[in-house]
């Protein structure tokens, strides 16, 4: 069965081997390094030079993933019946000079997509490619924002969808994947444990792979939030874009739309790109650091989107820091919910930890001098604080009980002012 591709694709490069592949192959894998060969896909920038639609015509269309119908690896329907994906908000955050000593700081939100993270604008992509080559499973391991992305967006498609998550996969997650109906197995074990066994039943059952490191396709999607980023800031180019990093294809996508648009004429360059991991697991910042081949760290840390010992896109992410001059930073998990606490009191965003982890990486990198004080900078809020309430508690303690009586509500409040 050939994977079908978008107009412009002109096929794919392993990441690992450099092999080069037509657009047609069946594997969305490299058939020479196996199970490291992460593909990228490359487009006839010339082509699409000619045929992207200019700025005032992109503007008259939707405001979602489909916008951007020609740099998307997959064809898309014309009238895509899938849930409202991308078009999320970009805030400027107000006094930033006075509340994190930066003269110019952009939020984007990816928390008010369907599902309620970022991981949608690649699950969209999934359910769209897998229905096109007439598939009726999908399949994915996840420690939860992508699972529970993939199985609303396969809802609404009409497909359904086998789920791995690790035993530590929090509740708010869990609940989602069970009320869109999935076929989910909780795995006694890591992530890690956790992918290898998907990747053996996918395998089997013969399931579309949703895999986001093994799934080309998936960055695709994920990319489409640069787009928007620059199109949001009328086609300024930010000095930095900051985003909490797991398994890398996040960062991997941000990297892939700048790059798209800047071979495109539309970005004079590539901003830099800060990958944040936590302290507790941080094997892309220990290998961007040491200049050595990745090794597997422990999944020690309360951010579980971000818990991910073996990254699988580790190529794409490194590479995606080297190509725009960015860095890696660790947080501590106290810095992490600390950064929740001060996102909701002062930005109004309720962030689950992975997604604070960025926040928290931004003020680190202020602190010691990497980001300056004049620099323009936009992080990425990756995912709602709903789906991991444990995490909010963490951050911000209980709520205060008190007496049915006035003295008593009298006396609590005298104690908090």
């Amino acid at each position: 069965m050939a994977i079908k591709t978008g107009p412009y694709v002109i096929g794919f490069r392993c990441m690992q081997c450099q092999e080069t592949y037509q657009r047609d192959m069946t594997a969305m894998r490299c058939p020479n390094c196996g199970d490291t060969g992460i593909l990228d896909v490359l487009f006839d920038y010339d082509a699409l030079r000619e045929q992207l639609p200019c700025p005032e015509v992109l503007q008259q269309r939707p405001f979602d993933v489909w916008r951007y119908r020609e740099l998307l690896s997959i064809p898309v329907p014309a009238e895509p019946s899938t849930l409202h994906v991308g078009g999320t908000p970009l805030y400027r955050s107000q006094d930033s000079v006075k509340k994190w000593g930066l003269k110019t700081l952009y939020i984007k939100d990816e928390g008010v997509n369907p599902t309620g993270s970022l991981k949608d604008r690649a699950s969209v992509m999934a359910v769209v490619h897998a229905k096109s080559l007439s598939q009726s499973i999908v399949a994915c391991s996840s420690t939860g924002n992508a699972a529970s992305s993939l199985a609303g967006q396969a809802a609404k498609m009409g497909l359904k969808t086998v789920i791995f998550v690790p035993e530590r996969a929090p509740i708010g997650k869990l609940n989602q994947l069970l009320v869109y109906g999935s076929h989910v197995f909780k795995v006694r074990g890591d992530y890690q444990a956790t992918y290898a066994l998907s990747h053996e039943a996918i395998k089997t059952y013969g399931w579309y792979d949703r895999n986001a490191a093994v799934n080309p396709h998936l960055v695709e999607g994920k990319k489409t939030v640069a787009y928007e980023i620059i199109e949001q800031l009328g086609g300024d180019v930010p000095d930095w874009v900051i985003v909490s990093v797991g398994d890398g294809c996040t960062l991997a996508g941000l990297y892939k739309g700048f790059y798209d648009l800047f071979k495109l004429d539309r970005l004079t360059h590539i901003p830099k790109l800060l990958g944040v991991q936590s302290a507790g697991c941080a094997p892309l910042y220990e290998a961007w650091q040491s200049k050595q081949p990745l090794e597997a760290t422990q999944e020690n840390t309360l951010a579980d989107s971000i818990a991910v010992g073996v990254p699988r896109n580790a190529l794409k992410a490194l590479h995606a820091i080297e190509q725009s001059t960015g860095a890696f930073i660790t947080v501590s998990d106290d810095a992490i919910l600390s950064a929740i606490k001060q996102l909701g009191r002062h930005e109004g965003i309720f962030a689950e930890p992975a997604s604070s982890a960025a926040f928290a990486g931004l003020l680190k990198a202020q602190s010691t001098g990497l980001i300056a004080k004049q620099d323009r900078v936009v992080v990425i809020h990756t995912g709602n604080g709903l789906k991991d309430p444990d995490g909010a508690r963490k951050a911000v303690g209980d709520v205060t009980c008190i007496d049915a009586d006035f003295a008593s509500f009298e006396n609590t409040w005298n104690m908090k002012e």
